[in-house]
């Protein structure tokens, strides 16, 4: 054994409780260079997650069991999680295969991008709050909908939650992010609602047509891609990247969507920080510019007639 590993067993020896499991982790995280994003902001949200999930806990449970003892296996294992999280920047959802969005647990891992969406958000409160009820008024009457670049289809999962009568499909170019979906696809027993199709964007859809079109495509730009903290280049930079000016997706998108959606159908379309170069891209086209928790500029929709008029760029 060497010094250091002799040394770090010497300290997470003597570490009991959860108690104690969270304070080091805290101090680990505060010392460290690691970079929250994937689910929190802060070392010590960081560190519930991870110590409370690691050990198979419910997070509401946290009071219950921070005086709880841990076995040596368990020490093991937290003190592994601790390590890679700041020696590799691996994130903590990795680390755990757990990811979270509007409340609901999602299976991620390397194949995958960790699921963040202002969608998820529109859809789990957009037609109740009004942001979304001026396009669909009864959510009960869509049919047929679908998520193009799904990742680990989390938002195709949100989809079947609010149009319970409609067929869905999660579309996705990575084989790896398919079977992903699949797995969460399963864990919610939505095998005959959720279809999940390998393609890239519209290819493998020849003849399909659909109410509700979302995406929440890759859109980071080229000068962000270089400079994108290590825990998101430990994502599949496939899942990030957009061309030049983060857009190449986003245009495949309002090319081709028109001819994928019923004559009532909407897309709608998450683009990061891009509203500027998307709208000067698109002169002829006015955005409906959908209210987040983060504001008006990140997520757009448009109606078929919307994109049947000047969808070609500049």
């Amino acid at each position: 054994m060497t010094n250091n590993n002799a040394q770090n067993h010497i300290v997470h020896s003597e570490l009991f409780t959860v108690r104690d499991w969270i304070r080091f982790a805290v101090s680990q995280f505060e010392a460290s260079d690691i970079f929250y994003g994937h689910g929190t902001d802060n070392a010590y949200d960081e560190a519930v997650w991870l110590i409370m999930s690691g050990l198979h806990l419910p997070m509401d449970t946290l009071n219950n069991f921070l005086d709880a003892r841990l076995i040596p296996t368990e020490r093991n294992k937290l003190a592994a999680f601790i390590e890679q999280r700041i020696s590799k920047h691996t994130p903590t959802a990795y680390l755990l295969k757990e990811a979270w969005l509007q409340g609901l647990k999602f299976y991620v891992d390397e194949r995958v991008l960790i699921p963040r969406s202002f969608i998820a958000e529109l859809l789990a409160n957009g037609l109740s709050t009004g942001d979304l009820s001026p396009w669909i008024e009864f959510p009960e009457m869509i049919e047929s909908a679908a998520d193009i670049c799904t990742g680990s289809g989390c938002l195709g999962v949100l989809l079947a939650s609010v149009f319970p009568n409609a067929a869905i499909d999660v579309i996705d170019i990575s084989q790896d992010a398919i079977d992903v979906a699949n797995i969460n696809i399963a864990n919610y027993g939505l095998q005959e609602q959720v279809k999940a199709i390998k393609s890239d964007m519209f290819s493998a859809l020849k003849g399909k047509k659909y109410d509700v079109i979302i995406s929440n495509p890759p859109y980071v730009d080229a000068p962000s891609m270089a400079t994108l903290p290590q825990e998101y280049q430990n994502e599949p930079q496939l899942a990030l990247g957009s061309g030049i000016a983060g857009l190449d997706h986003t245009h495949t998108i309002l090319r081709e969507a028109a001819n994928y959606l019923n004559d009532d159908g909407i897309l709608i379309v998450e683009i990061g920080h891009n509203r500027e170069a998307l709208e000067a891209a698109y002169p002829n086209i006015i955005f409906n510019w959908l209210e987040v928790s983060s504001g008006n500029e990140f997520v757009f929709l448009l109606t078929k007639s919307q994109l049947t008029l000047g969808h070609t760029p500049l």
